[in-house]
């Protein structure tokens, strides 16, 4: 292991699992009215159909042996434990490449496409402060700039003074903040989430018709599906007791969100396996996590950051625009952001494209930096 890191293997007590299975059995389920599926919220039916196969079918040695057949480590930056997987590739001049994933995901939802992405990459996919086995922060202002910082020194201690990102969600937004701020250290930036505003002036006549679409399709989405939003960003220790003392209430704030926010015309489990919708939520529930991992919101309004980036980036920018991302910019507000190099818009895919579509995502990231930096 390098300097300042820490060897790690995921070993969860088998006295958590079993409290979590008990937990699971016994829980009590709100009532839901009649001839309704998801209208409320997330259903009845389904969620607990779930939380039996969670209690009874469910293996979560399955998943530490998946994470474990990779290298991992822990650092400590700035006071904050962070979690990482580091897969060289065999290719000993490979381009470096940090892989950050977002909320509610993790790096479960990473764990398909780094042995694809290691035959180009070395691949470090790191844990989010506050998320999964880089554990709860310990104190307030873990907002994506402040983690920008720490995952360039986190690169650094590796041995990768200069780099490629691939993000989304959060993962896009501190990606975002490393172009900001330490340009110099990046070979070019790879996003699965673009949000960009209008540049000063616009009328919409630069727009062609299905960005138009978008726009509008942006601005439902906040006006009906942002209330996770406003309370993860305002209040998320009220939110975090019911979080993290119910399991199936863990599950139920999860999923709603992995089913709207995903490629599945309604059906979750045609978009994410089973499996993994429920390693993911497992990973929050073992490491405790839903609380710290809700509060990047606050911090980040706090901070200024739920906006998208003011200045300019310019760094070599690849984007991808999948059709059921939450928010998609049309590409002359994007061109006006970053120094765009790579424009694909997506067949199929959502907001969790590692997972869903992972066909598309490796093949598109390879081929932009292949384009970069032969």
């Amino acid at each position: 292991m390098s300097a300042g890191i820490d060897p790690f293997t995921a070993s969860v007590a088998d006295d958590v699992l079993a409290d979590l299975a008990e937990r699971l059995r016994h829980t009590r389920w709100p009532d839901q009215i009649a001839r309704t599926a998801w209208e409320y919220g997330t259903d009845l039916d389904y969620l607990q159909d779930l939380v039996g196969y969670w209690a009874d079918g469910f293996d979560w040695r399955a998943v530490e042996t998946r994470i474990n057949g990779w290298p991992q480590g822990r650092a400590t930056i700035d006071g904050q434990t962070i979690h990482f997987i580091h897969a060289r590739s065999d290719a000993t001049d490979a381009l470096p490449l940090l892989v950050l994933h977002g909320w509610p995901g993790s790096i479960i939802e990473m764990l398909g496409v780094i042995e694809p992405l290691r035959e180009s990459f070395h691949v470090v996919c790191a844990s989010l402060p506050g998320f999964g086995f880089s554990g709860p922060t310990s104190a307030g202002g873990w907002h994506p700039r402040r983690i920008a910082a720490a995952m360039v020194e986190l690169m650094e201690r590796l041995g990768y003074p200069r780099f490629g990102t691939l993000g989304g969600d959060w993962g896009a937004t501190v990606s975002n903040y490393i172009g900001l701020d330490f340009p110099e250290h990046l070979y070019g930036l790879y996003l699965t989430m673009v949000a960009a505003g209008p540049p000063e002036g616009s009328d919409g006549s630069e727009l062609r018709e299905n960005e138009k679409e978008w726009v509008a399709a942006n601005a439902a989405f906040f006006a009906e599906e942002s209330g996770y939003l406003q309370i993860q960003a305002t209040r998320p220790q009220t939110l975090a007791y019911g979080l993290t003392d119910s399991p199936a209430g863990l599950a139920a704030w999860i999923v709603e969100k992995l089913r709207a926010w995903s490629d599945c015309g309604g059906d979750l489990e045609s978009a994410i396996s089973r499996d993994d919708i429920l390693a993911n939520i497992t990973l929050y529930w073992v490491t405790g996590t839903a609380n710290s991992a809700a509060r990047i919101y606050l911090e980040a309004m706090r901070a200024g950051q739920l906006a998208p980036i003011a200045s300019r980036i310019d760094v070599p920018t690849g984007c991808a625009i999948f059709p059921k991302e939450t928010v998609r910019s049309p590409r002359a507000w994007a061109e006006q952001a970053w120094d765009v190099r790579r424009w694909t818009e997506m067949p199929r895919g959502g907001h969790f494209a590692a997972l869903e579509v992972p066909d598309l995502l490796v093949p598109d990231v390879r081929a932009f930096y292949r384009d970069i930096h032969p």
